[in-house]
């Protein structure tokens, strides 16, 4: 079973290196996002030379009414060390409060149950230089606003996902 899973890695590692010629429309941002990307990071050689710190929604940050899913899908891949970086107003008179929850599968992320969820920033640790969360393990991270019950998850798009790649040095 061992050999199998590091196998797997093996063969998933290799699927994200640059096979393109200078001529290729592929970048080498793995698993198909290189085709035209429009990656506000793309590959260079900073990059690859360790972790990188990405706010959540780029200049958007984190609010109501903006897609965070197509937004982690244009700038994906994500690399195990990276931060994400949520970034969003305290709660005021004037804005709606926001907070980040941790889902531990799927099915509660696609459903926007928070029953299972676990609060990693609330409502005023967005501010500032906002809150920091390091994909330090190789799975499937879920996030998402748990705000009003879920409204923001359910209702704004307030929710997405990455699956954080290992950045191989060649």
């Amino acid at each position: 079973m061992l050999v199998v899973a590091a196998a797997s890695m093996l063969g998933v590692s290799q699927a994200n290196k640059d096979w393109g010629s200078s001529k290729s429309n592929y970048t080498g941002r793995g698993w198909g996002w290189g085709w035209n990307s429009t990656n506000n990071h793309p590959m260079n050689e900073t990059e690859s030379e360790g972790p990188q710190k990405i706010i959540v929604g780029g200049a958007e940050n984190w609010h109501f009414g903006f897609n965070y899913s197509d937004w982690a899908f244009q700038n994906a891949p994500f690399y195990f060390n990276d931060t994400l970086v949520f970034k969003y107003d305290p709660p005021s008179n004037g804005t709606f409060p926001h907070s980040v929850y941790l889902f531990p599968d799927r099915w509660s992320y696609m459903n926007c149950n928070l029953k299972r969820a676990k609060m990693i920033a609330n409502a005023t640790q967005g501010g500032g230089d906002g809150f920091e969360f390091v994909l330090n393990k190789w799975r499937p991270f879920y996030f998402a606003c748990g705000e009003h019950d879920g409204i923001h998850c359910k209702l704004g798009g307030m929710k997405f996902m990455v699956a954080p790649l290992f950045r191989w040095h060649y």
